[in-house]
């Protein structure tokens, strides 16, 4: 068997690979504004279901808030304007579970 082909390398086992380590350079991110970056459509949604749980007094919309909030405290990107709109997503989704679980009953609603 001969030992340039069970290398797998094809026909630049040889040592005469075309590519110059010279000239590669690290991949460096684009720098992005805050303006520029993707919406956190996260976060927005856990405002949206915080607000509902809220005011309409669902608690599945406040546990969803909830959930919403770490997904978007997982994917945060701008550290400052994120943690302002999950501060308050979070605070709308505990004060929804707190009025549903601890507050009067929902008018019309009946325990027997």
């Amino acid at each position: 068997m001969k030992e340039g082909s069970s290398s797998g390398g094809g026909a630049f086992a040889g040592g005469s690979d075309p590519r110059q380590p010279s000239t590669a350079k690290p991949y460096a991110p684009p720098k992005l504004s805050p303006q520029d970056l993707p919406i956190d459509y996260a976060g927005f949604l856990a405002v949206v279901f915080g607000v509902v749980g809220v005011m309409l007094r669902y608690k599945v919309c406040s546990w969803i808030a909830i959930i919403f909030c770490a997904q978007s405290l997982a994917n945060m990107k701008n550290f400052e304007n994120d943690l302002k709109q999950l501060s308050m997503a979070f605070m709308f989704a505990v004060m929804g579970l707190v009025t549903n679980y601890f507050g009067p009953p929902r008018p019309g609603s009946t325990k027997r």
